[in-house]
């Protein structure tokens, strides 16, 4: 599979990013590039090969959260309708902001 210009220009307006031609052309060097590497990866045998395990620890999230010392500075989130209370405008469930995005 190969990307176009015309996938990069595509993918750029709907990040709303403005890219100038140079840009377009490296994004669409550098995307191409990954994916013929990964096409690259694809032939390899891996049909024997164990699959690796990650240590998620008790929270997922957070990296080697079964250390004493990160488990420790850890706290409980605000609860949902405190957090909600202080909002400027929310709609029960959600805060609601301004629009700062326009186009």
């Amino acid at each position: 599979m190969k990307i176009s210009d015309k996938d990069v220009a595509y993918v750029a307006d709907l990040a709303h990013l403005e890219l100038t031609q140079e840009e377009r052309i490296r994004f669409l060097r550098d995307l191409n590039s990954i994916l013929e590497y990964v096409d690259r990866l694809n032939e390899l045998d891996t049909l024997h090969v164990q699959p690796m395990t990650q240590m998620g620890g008790l929270l997922g999230a957070i990296p080697d959260s079964s250390r004493e010392d990160i488990l420790e500075g850890l706290r409980k989130s605000l609860p949902h309708d405190i957090a909600l209370a202080n909002a400027p405008d929310s709609d029960g469930t959600f805060f609601r902001v301004p629009k700062v995005i326009e186009r």
